[in-house]
């Protein structure tokens, strides 16, 4: 379409690279899982609150598979964003619509979405850091994987029932669904790819701040004033944790290159 611009690789099934991806496929149909089963349960403005652990996951992830650390005011910011979610969660149970099969279901999302980042970044180099062949494989291993969940959860049986199934007006909007799914995948795993784990969360953190915003003004909810705080703990601690790990890669990145300087001028001959 785009000479140039946008490229699609050969693709062909191959099962060690499918068994190598697996474990991003797991990750990937549990944060679908997840996420749908929150949303079922609380509403889309409470969404951002219970999602909220998403950066806090990433952290101790990052920590327990890729080995790196963090410092002490990147972990200041993580207990800020879990004192936002604490408060929201306290904040809706007040209201009485708050339903703890959702929380519980946000957090697991929120786990969720961290591995789904960081095996994102960890699995590119098993298909040549190809988005296309990532995407190929990672959907091949999701359609199987979706198919005892569908069985064993009784949603085949919902499905058959399904009054819509043969409407064209559905099928039209499962479609556009569908592409609108397709382009967030490819622009997600191009994101983790040029950037980090990290950066795919915190934007991800924008568009619920967002999103947040517009279920409130779209459901005309009132919200108590500690409600508000409680996402701008989230917001702000997770804006602030961005900052701190900028200035920090940024330190070390320059250190890394004065080291590389250094070294030159000792190489160079007199």
């Amino acid at each position: 379409m785009f000479p140039g611009m946008i490229t699609f690789p050969k693709l062909r099934f191959d099962y060690r690279t499918t068994r190598e991806v697996l474990p991003l496929s797991i990750v990937f149909v549990g944060m679908i899982v997840f996420n749908n089963l929150c949303l079922k349960y609380v509403g889309v403005a409470f969404y951002n609150v219970g999602r909220s652990l998403t950066t806090v996951f990433n952290v101790v992830m990052s920590y327990l598979i890729l080995k790196q650390t963090t410092s002490k005011s990147a972990l200041l910011c993580c207990i800020t964003i879990i004192g936002g979610f604490v408060l929201g969660v306290d904040q809706e149970g007040i209201t009485g619509v708050l339903n703890y099969k959702g929380v519980i279901y946000g957090v697991l999302a929120s786990l969720c979405v961290s591995l789904n980042a960081i095996f994102t970044k960890k699995t590119l180099p098993c298909v040549d850091n190809n988005i296309w062949r990532l995407m190929y494989n990672n959907n091949i291993n999701a359609v199987i994987l979706f198919i005892p969940l569908l069985i064993f959860s009784g949603e085949l049986q919902e499905v058959a029932n399904f009054n819509k199934l043969y409407s064209g007006v559905f099928w039209l909007v499962m479609t556009i669904t569908g592409i609108f799914g397709f382009a967030i995948g490819f622009v997600s795993g191009l994101q983790i790819k040029v950037t980090s784990p990290l950066t795919h969360n915190i934007s991800g953190t924008a568009k619920a701040c967002a999103q947040t915003i517009l279920a409130i003004m779209y459901f005309q909810d009132i919200k108590t004033a500690l409600w508000w705080i409680s996402n701008a703990l989230v917001l702000g601690g997770s804006l602030v944790y961005t900052v701190v790990r900028r200035n920090e890669m940024k330190r070390v990145h320059e250190a890394k290159a004065n080291d590389e300087a250094k070294e030159g001028l000792l190489e160079k001959p007199v």
